[in-house]
């Protein structure tokens, strides 16, 4: 199994192809037999959920049935050995910019749209390295104005807390299916604000109590490879 992330950003003249291409780009991966799993995602603006969208920047999340060689590719090459050469030639077309980073699956718990597309994994484990976290959720119609209202004031936070990296809001559907993917320098870094900073507790405790979610899911990774740039930089150059 190979997990990657890619993350694209396209030139503000081409928006609306980026928008296009949401629709256009589920075909290849439809009849793609090495994918197993894929989403293709909108981003946010802030680095986590967000109502406001970053019409640039979009994402593709996919699991494959095997793994992918890799070794010296380009970031343009790695789009096609991934996810096909139309894919590739679209990107390419548009003048987009790629960061795409490798994951390998840890814990996690929960389901996305009714599957489990990493397969069975411990719910902990002893890793403690650097770490990427997905948490993702659809939430339910009439717990919208609740989970607003309460996860602004999260995101702002986290950018703030030891031992974060950085974060991408993502998302299916605007306002109703969202994630945040952030990484952090250890999965210790990672659970002291997630279990010990206040506001984010309350908004756990909130979720659980008022039944917020239809869905969720919440997975570790272990960070494997990057090959590209998001805004001119590799978000994790050096520390892989």
């Amino acid at each position: 199994m190979q997990v990657t992330l890619t993350i694209i950003r396209y030139p503000k003249r081409f928006i609306l192809f980026a928008v296009l291409a949401m629709a256009v780009h589920r075909f290849p991966f439809w009849f793609n037999k090495q994918i197993s799993f894929f989403k293709l995602m909108g981003c946010g603006k802030n680095g986590s959920f967000d109502k406001h969208p970053d019409w640039q920047q979009w994402g593709i999340f996919a699991v494959s049935n095997e793994a992918t060689g890799i070794a010296g590719a380009t970031d343009k090459d790695v789009i096609k050995l991934l996810y096909g050469p139309f894919i590739s030639n679209w990107l390419r077309f548009f003048n987009c910019e790629t960061w795409t980073i490798f994951l390998e699956p840890i814990e996690g718990r929960g389901c996305w749209d009714g599957k489990q597309p990493f397969g069975p994994f411990a719910k902990n484990t002893s890793y403690n390295g650097l770490v990427a976290v997905l948490t993702r959720a659809t939430i339910r119609l009439s717990k919208l104005p609740a989970f607003w209202r309460n996860v602004n004031g999260v995101a702002s936070q986290m950018a703030g807390a030891d031992g974060f990296i950085t974060s991408i809001g993502i998302g299916e559907m605007p306002l109703i299916k969202q994630a945040t993917f952030s990484i952090w320098q250890s999965r210790d870094a990672m659970k002291q604000f997630a279990y010990q900073m206040h506001q984010h507790t309350e908004v756990i405790r909130k979720t659980r109590k008022e039944n917020w979610y239809s869905e969720d899911m919440f997975v570790r990774f272990k960070p494997v490879k990057t090959v590209g740039t998001i805004n001119g930089t590799d978000p994790l150059m050096g520390k892989i």
